[in-house]
């Protein structure tokens, strides 16, 4: 048992709440020819200013497409973008912890693209108290002031947040400004995100 119990719980989304629908990677290497791999590397370099809001990652893919010379059009780059799913257990135990009076809130490293098939195409908004996506705050996990800024909404002490992130460096930075955090992989079963919640106190039913 940890202290205090966590009054909130803020939830990453890629590796947590969410999986990818199908293999993007190799969709992705198959859109230029040569070496793939250098391919995604440059497309997730250029995507690192639109995650802060900086630039549009529309702009940015279609930069990398001219810049590799690929065939395909910008909106077939896009697609993998689209590739992921929220996993219904996951998702049913947040409603669970909101239900019991536990502030829920996603935090997660997005561009606007991709928000907007989150938040306004598949309603992640109605799953959480608050959606604090990094284009939107100009700052990403894992920098400290990200978190700062979480807090200074939510205003309620880090020590009575809890954090969860398939990122290791993510972690640390929620905890270096006082966050109670713990790494959970999705891909390790729901079952042990009920042991990790349960850890903390939290009123998970069972």
């Amino acid at each position: 048992m940890h202290s205090p119990v966590p009054s909130a719980v803020l939830w990453d989304a890629d590796g947590v709440i969410q999986r990818p629908s199908r293999d993007w990677w190799s969709r992705l290497t198959s859109l230029v020819p040569g070496d793939g791999d250098a391919f995604i590397a440059d497309l997730m370099a250029a995507e690192r200013p639109a995650l802060v809001g900086k630039q549009d990652f529309r702009d940015a893919v279609a930069e990398v497409l001219r810049r590799w010379d690929s065939p395909v059009s910008l909106e077939e780059a896009l697609e993998p973008w689209r590739w992921f799913a929220a996993e219904p257990e996951v998702i049913a135990l947040i409603g669970e912890l909101r239900a019991a009076g536990i502030g829920c809130h996603l935090a997660t490293n997005q561009q606007a693209f991709r928000r907007a098939i989150m938040q306004d195409e598949r309603g992640y908004g109605e799953w959480f108290d608050h959606t604090f996506y990094s284009c939107d705050l100009g700052l990403a996990k894992p920098d400290p002031a990200y978190f700062r800024a979480i807090l200074g909404v939510l205003d309620v002490p880090a020590s009575s947040v809890l954090f969860i992130d398939d990122n290791e460096a993510n972690v640390a930075g929620a905890l270096s400004v006082g966050l109670q955090a713990e790494v959970y992989e999705l891909s390790a079963g729901v079952p042990a995100l009920v042991e990790l919640l349960r850890r903390y106190g939290l009123p998970i039913p069972g």
